[in-house]
């Protein structure tokens, strides 16, 4: 697996923190039974597994390894926080999020309708299907190079305890469900940690630097462009 960090304004640095097997991802613990339901395949709340030994620790998210897999975190240029990690896998990327939520209701219904109103605005469409982790929506916006094209994002939401789970994914995965199975599977690998501290409901779950990576800020990092990734919309509050 490899790991790097950019800035939220396309610019990225990579380094090699070695590739680990499959089958080594998640530690020798499978994790508990979720207590929701719907999320009794994942992904999963830091209290529903056994222990974290074998997962990528980016502080609010645990990631399990996979060989290929790239991590990139997204910085934000005026606070240098930490406001997204994207896992690209073959040609597909998945934009990751985590904000608190209520107690006791959850936000996606709320945030699918907020969505579609922002990629409306911007002069697209967008379509709810029912997929692997409930409602999804597919967002198409103008490609923004003076053709007639679109670019093609697919949202996935998961509301969990106290926390919910946003993802967007980008490249083939978001037209070819079986394009997106590999990243379908890491993302129901997902382990979110909320934390006991009270927060806001929208508000972003920390992210931050794994303690062993090895990655530097990225100062004089290249610029990079992935157009794969589709639209960013990484504001829901």
């Amino acid at each position: 697996m490899v790991f790097g960090r950019g800035r939220k304004a396309k610019q990225e640095q990579t380094t090699d923190a070695g590739e680990t097997p499959e089958d080594a991802a998640v530690g020798t613990d499978a994790p508990a039974e979720a207590s929701d339901g719907a999320r009794s395949a994942g992904p999963y709340d830091v209290s529903e597994i056994e222990n974290q030994d074998g997962y990528v620790d980016l502080g609010a998210l645990l990631i399990a390894p996979r060989e290929g897999l790239q991590l990139r975190l997204e910085v934000e240029e005026a606070t240098q926080r930490v406001v997204a990690v994207t896992m690209d896998l073959d040609s597909s990327s998945l934009q990751l999020q985590a904000f608190a939520a209520p107690r006791s209701e959850g936000l996606w219904d709320e945030i699918r309708e907020q969505i579609g109103q922002s990629v409306g605005s911007q002069g697209g469409q967008v379509e709810e299907i029912e997929g692997h982790f409930g409602i999804e929506l597919v967002a198409k916006l103008p490609a923004g190079d003076g053709s007639d094209g679109y670019r093609v994002a697919r949202f996935i939401g998961v509301d969990g305890p106290r926390w919910f789970l946003r993802g967007v994914l980008g490249g083939e995965a978001a037209l070819d469900r079986a394009a997106a199975a590999g990243l379908e599977e890491l993302f129901r690998q997902i382990v979110v940690v909320r934390g006991e501290n009270p927060m806001p409901p929208r508000d972003l779950l920390q992210l931050r630097l794994p303690r062993d990576s090895g990655v530097s800020a990225p100062q004089g990092a290249p610029e990079f462009e992935q157009p794969e990734r589709g639209p960013e919309i990484t504001q829901i509050g």
